[in-house]
């Protein structure tokens, strides 16, 4: 198994746990978790290959139609530790979106395309599982939200970028993606990093209007 592939089938777990473990809270059956971590968990790098018109790569073996399975099965077993602590799915969320827009950025330029393209299907890789995932079970985005997560796939990239101008071996370049992305995930939520807010004073505009 190649580095790329071990490093999607681990993202694919682990993305596929925090969505199962979602769809779990939220009292779904079987199917349905299973449902909702198989799109958290290739919803992202569907978007991306089909955008880079290569061969989408879920379609090419069941292996991560199987890897979502057994995430199931661990929350089956699992399910009180996994569903009642909200830190056991921040983890398996940060290990996933670190490893998925690593995955984004080296597929992108594996066909050839500028690191800017590279970065931002990195971002859609890591952040669009979990867009479909929100929807699905009825929440608003975390993505849309103020919290630090689509930044931090940027960041991550930036890294990437900047290990890759400097000379560093593609795996260097990727841990220290990933470093980013996982910890800024982690400082975001213990120092409530939030980028600022786009807000709309009603009142205040109704009142200027007046004036």
């Amino acid at each position: 198994m190649d580095v790329l592939l071990l490093i999607e089938v681990i993202g694919t777990f682990a993305f596929a746990i925090s969505g199962i473990r979602l769809a779990a809270a939220k009292k779904f059956d079987w199917f349905g978790a299973y449902t909702i971590g198989l799109v958290t968990a290739i919803g992202g790098g569907t978007l991306r290959d089909v955008l880079l018109d290569i061969p989408v790569f879920w379609m090419q073996t069941p292996l991560y139609l199987y890897v979502t399975g057994l995430s199931l099965a661990l929350v089956i077993i699992f399910r009180k530790a996994l569903v009642q602590f909200n830190r056991t799915l921040f983890i398996f969320d940060a290990i996933g979106l670190a490893l998925f827009v690593v995955i984004g950025i080296q597929k992108t330029l594996d066909a050839g395309l500028s690191m800017w393209v590279a970065i931002a299907m990195g971002t859609i890789t890591g952040s669009f599982g979990g867009v479909l995932r929100d929807i699905l079970i009825n929440i608003e985005p975390l993505f849309f939200r103020k919290d630090i997560y689509a930044t931090a796939c940027i960041a991550g990239g930036l890294a990437f970028w900047i290990m890759r101008d400097i000379g560093y071996n593609d795996v260097i370049q990727q841990l220290v993606c990933a470093l980013v992305v996982i910890g800024l995930r982690i400082c975001a939520i213990r120092y409530n990093w939030a980028l600022p807010q786009l807000r709309y004073d009603k009142d205040k505009h109704n009142h200027n209007h007046e004036n």
